[in-house]
């Protein structure tokens, strides 16, 4: 662990909307923008760094440009890094770097997309030089997905069982969020009788398509001992791409075996010292390769691990995903790292629903862009309370 100066999440706002056909991305940008920063009890002049991505429409590279012109904000440095759902899980670790060499001390973050009603604004409109080569023979989101489902079932015996109480869990948490899109329990039973979308995947195996966004406010040591607001620390920060490895690629590993690690090292801890996990669920399938390679429990067990309530909260043993996830709740823009990392604060603030909060010190967020079955980016984000 390096010792390094102090950097906090000072403000965290989800939009409550799940269908916005009456926005546009910009204005959703804009009122996220606006709310999260109101939370950290700033005003939009304290802005001088910001992160965002997934708005290819300005393919030119202007994002930056267009996002800081349109919010009215003069920065001192910018990202936009992109790896899909994970990318803003990975602004905050860049924020917190930026904070630490001196580019800046107050950095937002913004997320947005209307995939639901408009323009996809982050999904499956991606055009890559690998598109002819493996959209063209059906290789669908889901489809890449599901092979790496299909192949931990044949090397380890899970079950679709298994991969149901996940969205059991999510469910349970969704029906206080009364923001959820899907706020219904389910059973194990109503997820593999959900009809099938891509062996061995059902319907409610797959995540929520959403409008919506969300935003963080990133600030260094100075500017938090000046805030009221509760913050809560960004205690380490790791990064790893998976890929083909030219034909070599294991689909029952995910990057996570690498960003975990390196995010627990940057935090001097262990997953033992990990209270709460918002763990990214595209798919069910994300969530239980995720729990494996994080290390909280051995590759191969995340069938069994999980079953139980294991991922139930208040009182499982590791409650994950508290508002719904993006399973149930929110998957904004198609791209979930944001909410994963808003919930998170949450848990830590006190400040999740009633029914599900946690005696939470340290919360961890994970992040999933991209696909298993082909090319994604895992990044791993610790975070701790002030008392803790």
């Amino acid at each position: 662990m390096v010792d390094s100066e102090p950097v906090f999440i000072a403000g965290a706002y989800e939009h409550p909307t799940r269908e916005a056909p009456d926005k546009s991305t910009m204005q959703l940008h804009a009122e996220v923008a606006r709310d999260a920063i109101a939370d950290a009890g700033l005003t939009k002049d304290d802005i001088d760094g910001y992160f965002t991505a997934g708005m290819p429409w300005y393919d030119r590279g202007l994002t930056p440009l267009v996002m800081a012109d349109y919010l009215g904000l003069n920065v001192s440095y910018a990202g936009t890094t992109d790896w899909g759902g994970s990318s803003y899980v990975g602004h905050v670790g860049h924020a917190m770097d930026a904070i630490r060499s001196g580019r800046c001390d107050v950095a937002l973050i913004t997320l947005a997309g209307r995939p639901r009603t408009g323009k996809n604004a982050g999904g499956d409109s991606f055009h890559t030089y690998q598109d002819p080569f493996e959209v063209t023979y059906g290789a669908t989101t889901v489809a890449k997905y599901a092979v790496a489902a299909q192949r931990h079932m044949h090397e380890h015996g899970t079950t679709r069982e298994q991969l149901a109480e996940i969205r059991v869990a999510a469910s349970r948490h969704a029906q206080y969020n009364e923001h959820a899109l899907f706020q219904d329990p389910v059973t194990v039973d109503d997820v593999v009788e959900s009809r099938p979308i891509a062996d061995p995947l059902h319907l409610l195996d797959c995540c929520v398509v959403t409008d919506g966004g969300g935003a963080l406010v990133v600030v260094s040591e100075d500017v938090r001992s000046e805030l009221e607001r509760e913050c809560v620390e960004i205690l380490g920060h790791g990064e790893a791409i998976g890929h083909h490895e030219a034909g070599r690629i294991d689909l029952t590993h995910t990057a996570a075996q690498e960003s975990g690690p390196r995010a627990f090292e940057d935090a001097g801890i262990g997953p033992e010292h990990i209270d709460y996990a918002s763990i990214y669920d595209s798919f069910t399938i994300t969530v239980l390769q995720t729990l494996e390679d994080l290390g909280f429990c051995e590759k191969g067990e995340g069938g069994s691990f999980v079953e139980g309530g294991t991922l139930q909260a208040p009182d499982g043993d590791l409650p994950f995903n508290t508002d719904g996830g993006g399973l149930c709740s929110n998957h904004p823009g198609n791209r979930g790292g944001m909410t994963k990392v808003i919930e998170a604060v949450r848990q830590l603030r006190g400040e999740a629903n009633e029914e599900v909060q946690v005696d939470a010190d340290i919360a961890l967020a994970h992040g999933t862009g991209g696909s298993l079955g082909t090319r994604h980016g895992s990044i791993t984000a610790i975070l701790g309370r002030e008392d803790r």
